[in-house]
């Protein structure tokens, strides 16, 4: 079950990581992946394409009062987003290491999506920030680009992270 439609978490914010499929990491590589990031992680439901490759992923961090959702999209899709993507960022100066990742990401043809949400602490507190720690956003892009050697992306500020 995805994270929208459980009442208990409300949607933030959606990250990219951009890879080439040919560095698409096992389902195991990257359960392995995730469980390695500690006690504060727990993989939840997986599913599988009929190859057995990984689809989708639930991934809770209870506490930081956050969880994603993580689904993997391959082809056409994907390299017109780069496209798009790679033409955005050449408009602006990127310092030399935002200029490296940009050289790989015109390589890429495959993405994870990461949609984070944030853990209603109170039954109907929209408000209430108090508690989410986006931080464990952040370790799990980290890792998930390390994995597939990927770069992450902000998809709404256009921006590589």
């Amino acid at each position: 079950m995805s994270l929208f439609e459980n009442d208990q978490y409300r949607w933030r914010d959606t990250y990219f990581v951009l890879f080439r499929e040919k560095d698409r990491p096992s389902p195991t590589a990257m359960v392995e992946t995730l469980n390695s990031l500690g006690p504060r992680y727990l993989v939840g439901d997986t599913h599988y394409d009929e190859d057995g490759k990984l689809e989708s992923l639930t991934l809770f961090s209870p506490d930081d009062f956050a969880a994603m959702d993580i689904s993997c999209v391959s082809g056409e899709e994907v390299r017109e987003q780069v496209n798009s993507f790679v033409k955005e960022m050449a408009g602006g100066k990127p310092s030399p290491e935002e200029a490296k990742r940009l050289e790989r990401v015109k390589e890429c043809d495959a993405r994870f999506d990461v949609y984070h949400f944030e853990q209603i602490a109170i039954a109907g507190d929209d408000d209430d920030d108090g508690f989410f720690d986006p931080g464990a956003l952040l370790i799990v892009l980290q890792r998930l680009a390390g994995l597939c050697k990927g770069v992450g992306v902000d998809p709404q500020s256009g921006t590589i992270v």
